[in-house]
């Protein structure tokens, strides 16, 4: 697992060597409209501000919760009991990476959404808000994790959200068979190399031709 050091270091090397961000000299169309209409998209859509309110609620929580790490665990938390707020800080997505997903599907419109790891619901919240035409399936593997997920599912009144609780290893695959495709998934569950791919070549049995797939925290370990 990389320290904190070198994973700033490697997210530094990205961000100078990464290519203009206004779609100038793009000569893929998807990327271009990517670019154009989801990245650089700076409206300012209703559910934010009510999803960035629960965010700052469990940034206040001082509360402490029994956590069950089925995945390569967190590099800042090192014990099974944590405080909410310690570990909002540390795992929930940054607000402009969460808010740059709903914009994906709020533009691509996906129907079956599928997500690895709930955490606190935030990312899933902005997800399903997307499109409240379509349905959001999210795993979480802690039972204590996923109740205050659930919790504030509630609080948003999304209906689209289903959540499975459990290990992955055991709830993926049978949620597969009940859906025969997958329009876009969010994988930001495990960490591990074995794990990650193996969820990939799932999913890949349920893509479709325009089917989108996003692997979070690529950079976690050195293995990824």
């Amino acid at each position: 697992m990389y320290s904190v050091f070198q994973l700033a270091k490697k997210y530094c090397s990205y961000y100078l060597n990464a290519s203009n961000g206004k779609g100038h000299g793009v000569h893929s169309p998807f990327v271009f409209d990517f670019i154009k209409f989801v990245k650089n998209d700076r409206r300012q859509y209703d559910c934010y501000a009510s999803i960035e309110a629960l965010r700052a609620d469990l940034l206040q929580n001082k509360n402490f919760i029994a956590v069950e790490d089925f995945g390569a665990g967190s590099t800042v938390l090192k014990t099974n009991r944590r405080a909410i707020h310690k570990m909002a800080q540390s795992s929930l997505k940054p607000k402009k990476f969460a808010q740059l997903l709903f914009r994906i599907v709020q533009y691509y419109r996906p129907k079956a959404m599928l997500e690895l790891g709930t955490s606190f619901g935030i990312t899933s919240s902005y997800l399903a808000s997307g499109n409240l035409a379509g349905q959001l399936y999210t795993l979480e593997g802690s039972p204590a994790i996923a109740a205050i997920a659930k919790d504030n599912f509630d609080k948003l009144q999304l209906s689209n959200i289903h959540l499975e609780q459990g290990d992955f290893a055991k709830t993926l695959q049978p949620l597969l068979t009940q859906l025969p495709q997958i329009d876009l998934a969010f994988v930001d569950g495990n960490h591990r190399k074995a794990p990650t791919l193996q969820y990939f070549h799932s999913l890949l049995a349920n893509a479709g031709e325009q089917s989108i797939f996003i692997f979070d925290d690529i950079h976690w370990s050195e293995e990824m």
